[in-house]
């Protein structure tokens, strides 16, 4: 397989444009699965302190036999360690739990707002990033005004916003809001998991169209949008089909008419960020 497409970052780093989620792979299993999807060709692998699993995704990476610097390794701060000597620690514990001197990209998991402590743990991602312990920084799940508080505060923007977004919601708002300050667009859960939107007839009809899987049309309709997905699967063959959406483009009607399937309450368990508390 070709290799996959890089975006550069407003950083002048760069990230594969899809990247392989790891939650909820654990132990034995859970290494053997992300040594499988870097076989497949994914070069990204997202984890958090949350997870509970970056000791797996680093002895997956050591496993594998790649060259260290060939894989990039994500983890993301809790809540928990918010305060800005905490969220250090949390970045060093980290860092040893993967096995790596250098966490390629790190965010904070959520802002949590009602804490009111998420600029400080963006102050311990500049810091770590001048200091060599972290190559890329970023946050997850923010909005508008988190993002330019914290650029305002620090006059450092985010390099990566990873939020929800999969067909039932499609944020044309924070993609925007992302593309004007210069922030990547992620996505977790970019199929939709339970509810993924395979038999919608948008989905179905451009796979017949274009005889791929309802799951590679979703990845390349990010691909278009410039998010860039994070979709997990265990099965080897669903994760090279999960790479394989680079030959082929969607047109201008079946990219409107998949990002008309959004609804109004289409997050997948209202993890609403000027609310949701994630510790």
């Amino acid at each position: 397989m070709a290799d996959t497409p890089t975006y550069q970052l407003n950083d002048g780093s760069t990230l594969p444009s899809i990247g392989f989620g790891t939650y909820p792979l654990k132990g034995e299993d859970g290494i053997g699965a992300m040594v499988s999807a870097l076989q497949a060709g994914y070069r990204l692998l997202d984890s958090a302190v949350n997870y509970e699993n970056e000791t797996e995704v680093g002895e997956a990476v050591r496993r594998s036999g790649l060259p260290r610097d060939q894989v990039a390794v994500a983890t993301k701060i809790p809540g928990r360690h918010h305060a800005k000597d905490a969220a250090l620690q949390s970045l060093r514990d980290s860092a040893q739990s993967l096995g790596v001197e250098r966490i390629d990209l790190a965010l904070i998991h959520w802002p949590n707002p009602s804490q009111d402590l998420y600029p400080q743990a963006w102050a311990a991602l500049v810091d770590a990033q001048r200091d060599g312990l972290v190559r890329t920084i970023g946050v997850s799940n923010f909005t508008e005004q988190h993002l330019r508080r914290i650029i305002d505060e620090s006059g450092v923007t985010p390099a990566v916003n990873q939020i929800e977004l999969h067909p039932y919601f499609p944020q044309a708002e924070m993609r925007a809001v992302n593309e004007e300050l210069g922030i990547r667009t992620q996505a977790w859960s970019p199929m939709g998991k339970r509810q993924a939107p395979f038999d919608e007839p948008p989905v179905a009809d451009a796979a017949r169209a274009h005889d791929v899987t309802p799951g590679q049309v979703i990845l390349r309709w990010h691909v278009q949008l410039g998010s860039l997905p994070l979709p997990k699967s265990a099965t080897p063959e669903r994760q090279r089909q999960n790479l394989d959406v680079f030959g082929f483009e969607l047109s201008d009607d079946e990219m409107a008419a998949i990002t008309a399937l959004g609804r109004p309450d289409g997050r997948l368990f209202g993890g609403d960020p000027d609310t949701h508390e994630e510790m």
